[in-house]
């Protein structure tokens, strides 16, 4: 008799509404910490510790919940357990040896279960350019969890490697998405992945990140490449064909805010080092935090009920973020008073409570 198949769950079942919980409450309260307002353990008394929790805390496990697709129910067990010790001890203890050892399970943990997966399946070298990136966003995981490399430099590595992964995955989910409500439509869209922009996007944020710690100008130079390539590549998509289509919009959001906050993030490091956290906080608020939300959503409500546009909670999910980031980057541009910041966490956490809502109402799939 052949041997029965391992059970197997989707991973994003369970981790998404993890993610969108915890992050309803560590950014609120990291920043109401950093404010003065509230008390807060000493991982989240420093502006490091806010990014840090929102990098290697909220943003690798949103990844881990999007690639590791069917997975056995004890694996996705320790996963999580680790990632949970992992933010408890670096909150309460950020500089112990258990905050860097549980950093470095839950990076090794990504690491081992999706680089072999893209190392097998990738034939075109766009495609193989996901194993080094996914090895180094691991690697990025357990980096920043090490006192001696809590610097500004780090972050910023970070925040292009995750770059790089929205500029290739929201590419890859947006542009068959529009393709196909186009067809309906039979509006003709010769220009689709586009290999030629997506490649050269690649290249350039590779050196961008490469170039970050040693040669801040010249990787400045590759972000405001990208950052272009991406607008143009959003032009091409011929996206005002899609009014009736708010998914497609609120990714295409998402999209949009990565385009600018690279180019911000390229000008900040180049000549106005005012627009830096301007650049940060587009990409980390802007394109992390609306792709995640709207992907999340997209992804529970089409496995549920194949139908993206089910539930207008959804939408109100990637508008609250759009809103959160506006405010965040507005404040960081000084065109809003610092007490904005109160509002663009309200609207994140906001933000996240009705993605949580959507995924209750999608619970039955994953019973």
């Amino acid at each position: 008799m052949a041997a029965k198949k391992p059970k197997t769950v989707f991973a994003s079942g369970y981790i998404f509404p993890v993610a969108a919980l915890y992050a309803s409450m560590i950014v609120p309260w990291s920043v109401l910490a950093l404010l003065g307002v509230i008390p807060a353990p000493p991982g989240l008394l420093s502006v490091y510790g806010h990014a840090h929790e929102l990098l290697a805390g909220y943003g690798i496990l949103v990844v881990a919940g999007y690639l590791l697709g069917k997975i056995r129910p004890l694996h996705l067990g320790v996963f999580l357990a680790t990632w949970l010790l992992a933010r408890v001890s670096f909150l309460w203890a950020p500089t112990s040896a258990l905050a860097m050892i549980t950093a470095l399970a839950v990076a090794a943990f990504v690491a081992w279960f999706t680089v072999p997966r893209f190392a097998r399946s990738a034939k075109k070298w766009r495609n193989k350019s996901l194993v080094p990136l996914l090895a180094l966003l691991s690697l990025m995981v357990f980096l920043v969890s090490v006192p001696v490399w809590n610097t500004h430099k780090v972050l910023l590595v970070f925040i292009a490697a995750l770059a790089l992964l929205m500029f290739f995955m929201g590419g890859r989910t947006l542009a068959p998405a529009v393709a196909g409500h186009l067809i309906k439509q039979k509006i003709p869209m010769p220009a689709r992945v586009q290999p030629n922009v997506e490649g050269a996007g690649i290249i350039f944020m590779f050196l961008a990140i490469a170039l970050l710690p040693l040669a801040p100008a010249v990787a400045a130079v590759c972000l405001g490449i990208v950052g272009c390539l991406v607008l143009i590549r959003m032009w091409r998509w011929q996206l005002w064909h899609c009014a009736d289509r708010i998914d497609l919009l609120l990714l295409a959001a998402g999209y949009a805010w990565l385009g600018i906050g690279l180019i911000l993030l390229g000008a900040g490091l180049a000549a106005k080092p005012q627009w830096l956290t301007a650049g940060v906080h587009a990409i980390t608020v802007g394109a992390m935090g609306v792709l995640t939300v709207t992907i999340m959503v997209r992804t529970q409500v089409v496995r549920r009920f194949r139908d993206a546009n089910l539930f207008a909670t959804s939408h109100m999910a990637g508008a609250l973020m759009n809103l959160a980031a506006l405010v965040r980057v507005g404040q960081a541009l000084n065109v809003l008073p610092w007490a904005s910041l109160y509002v663009a966490a309200a609207l994140w956490s906001a933000a996240m409570w009705c993605l949580l809502w959507v995924i209750w109402q999608c619970r039955e799939k994953q019973a």
